[in-house]
């Protein structure tokens, strides 16, 4: 386990206007940390050290402080509330061991409040909830409870009552709360901590922060069941930010393990790939705006480090793994004006030292336009951009008009080749791109052989796939849920570079892209509005114009709330005509909502003129070679010319190999009237005589050579048929009705499946109409129906049959029940899930049917 330190780093978060920096502030004045509570809207607070914080009244970088408080040592994390900046909390949470949710005890919880909440969620991070401004007219602390477990779901107990009710409903959430309370009529601290740090008890406080109420109670808590931070001596570190003090480049980290010292040599590895091994110059303790050097930094201690120039957000030293790609993603763009003359270069330059800064900061130069775009979350961020311009760089920039981030997608699976060959290189790659649902991003795979394409191209495959953005075919946006899967490839022995594979890569993906249909997609808004009643009718109207959809409107007082979502490009500067007709009384929040297709496709193309044919810097093309010249081989005459068969046509050699065996299959039901019967239920009647129409005219196909088998003997497969019943919809929905009906059914598709298969199926039930000491065996047709003895699980028969056969043959177990999987590989076994051999089962009758319809 290591040593235990008793340092926490905590986080406070929350919607804008809520509260949170108040709340750090008078954390830190109860702590002894401050002599006086600062004050947002005084620009006096301990943590909004920059200028535009002070000048603009909001959190903007987040920054740590250091305090004691009951022999626990904290380290405090301010965070942005504003939706603009999400993406400097994001980061600030890979590095917390405790979070502070902050909601408003008039508001509840909010559409920014749920966006944090997935956040965390995401990041595993522990939370207390701590329910502000309570003081106000109209907070209520029963609907801020049910506002809880309504829209973030369960685990919420309030913590503001006698000890035995709060014991009483962590029993709820928790098993060891819950034995430990019938036990004794208590629960332990320690108990609670570990419900706490596994996130099944959220702990919530109420108080107003601005009068120092109920903060004593909160911060008594966070000393009590903040979760332990343990040290394996080994060394580990997160980065979440990177900054600039005074000309010098810090590294903001926090050390989850081991040591860190002035001059240790950090070894670590760029994003661009490239391997770094630089010395630590100095290290800093911040807290607020001042710091102190240390010598050395121990678990749990979050430092700013000097020395390291490669450094990027999101980056793990030592045993740490980098993060995960963002949640929060930007959807708007614009171009960048400089106000002088500037070189664009140069001004580009500038740019990539604060995209290094803030991730979420995307910058592209267009180098046939020569522009910069910058791509952010909020027009809130512009207006930071030219201040940190102004104030780093002593230059005044603009930005022109904005646009949309679209991005794009495919509807359908295709295929993708590229070849890359002039003279003395080589390379070749076939890829697979199939759609994901919205949300899950760019994934990448391999299914390719090592007898095909061996594992270091491989490797080198996927790395390419994942360094470059790929654009569409629609507007040249980046491409999105997708998943590309390498599935053959080919090098020369003597000619191929690494470089090559990179050529033919880039090309296979672009080339799938223009077989596919694309789909372009474009980011929403879920967004909360709050209007006097007078103008509902207004709102609504403008929502459906927009495209949008949204819920019953709720009346609060004197406004109506209306929560839903709309097209980003719709919604845009709508907040100044909402401030409009309300006469400044109404109130529009905004929040990122992920990608959904486009709403008006049509007239997005048409702006954006999109040629992928002159987008020479994104080719689709191959490059082949011919009499020692390369040539260039246009996107839909590649799969012609390939060295390796494209994938339909390999297609097209499988499903000769299946059509001949559904061939077999059939004719030999033909000749057996019993099979028939059971064929003629599954797949219609055939009122022809039933060999001849079966059986094709001319010379049939012959099976290829079966693959060498490692077994020998006949193949098993054993089915546990209950479990296969209440795993397969059709015959779980049967089973409602009538088991015998769902046995039934499962019995006649299984007896179809063997006869296709030929494998030896056993098909076993656990005894439900046998009272004698002795299991029953019926053969029925071509498959064997076991019913065990009364006391005997159909389990235990698998169990037993499956170790005595796989001694001479292959044995495959149909069982969706773990334990009962990890058992039967054990005994040699082969498993299959109830959901493969569903899927089996249709490719099998979907080959038969299509058997049947040419032959009619």
């Amino acid at each position: 386990m290591g040593r235990k330190y008793e340092k926490t780093v905590i986080g406070i978060i929350a919607h804008v206007d809520s509260g949170k920096t108040t709340l750090s502030e008078a954390m830190l004045y109860l702590s002894g940390k401050i002599r006086k509570v600062g004050r947002v809207d005084h620009g006096d607070a301990f943590l909004d050290t920059d200028m535009i914080e002070k000048n603009r009244g909001i959190t903007v970088f987040s920054k740590p402080a250091e305090f004691e408080y009951k022999n626990t040592s904290f380290t405090l994390l301010d965070t942005p509330g504003h939706v603009d900046f999400s993406a400097e909390t994001e980061r600030a949470l890979q590095v917390l061991d405790l979070a502070v949710l902050v909601i408003s005890g008039t508001d509840g919880v909010q559409s920014h409040t749920q966006t944090l909440w997935r956040l965390l969620k995401r990041y595993n991070v522990p939370t207390f909830v701590f329910v502000n401004k309570m003081d106000l007219d109209g907070a209520d602390k029963t609907f801020v409870m049910n506002s809880l477990e309504g829209r973030l779901g369960s685990g919420f107990v309030d913590f503001c009552r006698m000890k035995s009710e709060v014991a009483e409903d962590c029993a709820l959430f928790d098993e060891n709360i819950m034995n430990e309370f019938l036990e004794t009529g208590s629960m332990s601290d320690k108990i609670l901590s570990d419900a706490v740090a596994h996130r099944k008890v959220f702990p919530c406080f109420f108080g107003s922060a601005l009068k120092s109420q109920g903060i004593e109670k909160l911060m008594n808590a966070l000393a009590e069941l903040a979760p332990c931070v343990y040290d394996s001596g080994t060394f580990g570190a997160k980065v979440y930010k990177i900054s600039e003090d005074g000309g010098s480049r810090l590294t903001f980290m926090k050390i989850t393990g081991g040591c860190l010292k002035v001059r240790d040599l950090v070894d670590y590895t760029s994003a661009d790939g490239e391997s770094f091994s630089e010395k630590v110059s100095r290290i800093r303790i911040y807290s607020g705006a001042k710091y102190r050097n240390a010598d050395n930094a121990e678990t749990g201690v979050v430092c700013a480090v000097e020395g390291l120039t490669k450094t990027y957000a999101g980056q793990g030293f030592g045993f740490e793994h980098d993060s995960a790609k963002p949640l929060l993603e930007p959807v708007l763009t614009y171009r960048v004006e400089p106000v002088c003359d500037l070189d664009m270069h140069t001004l580009l330059s500038y740019f990539r030292v604060l995209e290094n800064e803030d991730p979420q900061l995307h910058v592209d130069w267009n180098e046939q336009l020569g522009e910069i775009h910058v791509s952010i979350m909020g027009e809130v961020q512009l207006e930071i951009l030219k201040s940190l311009f102004k104030r780093r760089f002593d230059i005044d920039i603009d930005f022109g008009e904005g646009s949309i981030a679209y991005k794009e997608t495919i509807e359908k699976t295709v295929y993708g080749y590229g070849h890359y060959e002039p003279l003395r290189h080589y390379a070749e790659v076939h890829l697979k791109l199939e759609p994901l649902e919205r949300g899950k991003g760019l994934r990448f795979a391999t299914e390719c052989s090592e007898d095909t394409l061996d594992k270091n191209w491989q490797r080198l495959i996927l790395t390419h796939l994942q360094e470059k953005k790929y654009l569409g075919v629609l507007t040249g946006s980046a491409i999105t849920d997708m998943k590309i899967t390498l599935v053959s490839g080919r090098a020369h022995l003597k000619h191929t570079e690494g470089g090559d594979f990179r050529q033919a890569t880039y090309r296979a993906v672009r080339q799938g892209l223009r077989n596919a249909k694309s789909v372009l997609l474009e980011p929403y808004y879920s967004f909360t509005l709050e209007v006097p009643q007078q103008n509902v009718g207004r709102a609504i109207t403008d929502i459906q114009n927009m495209g949008g959809v949204f819920s019953q409107p709720e009346v609060s007082g004197e406004f109506s709330v209306i929560k839903g979502s709309a097209p980003v490009a719709e919604m845009r500067g709508y907040q100044s005509q909402v401030i409009s007709y309300t006469k400044g009384v109404g109130k529009l929040i905004c929040t990122s909502d992920g990608y959904r297709e486009c709403h008006n496709t049509e007239v997005v193309l048409e702006e954006y003129g999109y040629d992928p044919d002159r987008d020479l810097e994104n080719t689709a093309d191959s490059v082949f070679c011919s009499h020692g010249a390369g040539y260039n081989v246009k996107w839909n005459e590649v799969p012609d010319k390939l060295h390796i068969p494209p994938e339909d046509k390999r297609r097209q050699v499988s499903q000769a190999q299946s059509y001949a065996r559904a061939e077999d299959f059939v004719r030999r039901a033909a000749s057996d009237k019993e099979l028939m019967e059971i064929f003629e239920r599954t797949y219609g009647k055939i009122e022809r005589d039933k060999y001849y129409a079966m059986r094709r005219p001319e010379k049939s196909v012959k099976s290829a050579s079966k693959p060498k088998q490692i077994y020998s003997g006949v193949e098993y497969l054993l089915v546990d048929g209950y479990n296969i019943i209440f795993s397969w919809d059709e015959l779980k929905k049967a089973a409602n009705e009538s088991l015998d009906l769902a046995r039934s059914m499962l019995v006649n598709r299984l007896c179809n499946y063997q006869g296709y298969k030929q494998c030896e199926l056993i098909l076993v039930f656990d005894a439900y109409k046998v009272k004698e000491q002795e299991r029953v065996v019926e053969n029925y047709h071509n498959i064997s129906i076991v019913y065990t003895k009364e006391a005997e699980t159909a389990d235990t028969y698998i169990e037993r049959t499956a170790h005595k056969l796989s001694r001479e043959h292959k044995v495959r177990v149909a069982t969706s029940d773990g334990m009962e999987q990890v058992i039967i590989m054990g005994s040699g076994a082969f498993r299959m899930s109830a959901q493969e051999l569903h899927e089996d089962v249709i490719r099998v009758e979907k080959e038969i049917r299509e058997y049947i319809s040419n032959m009619k």
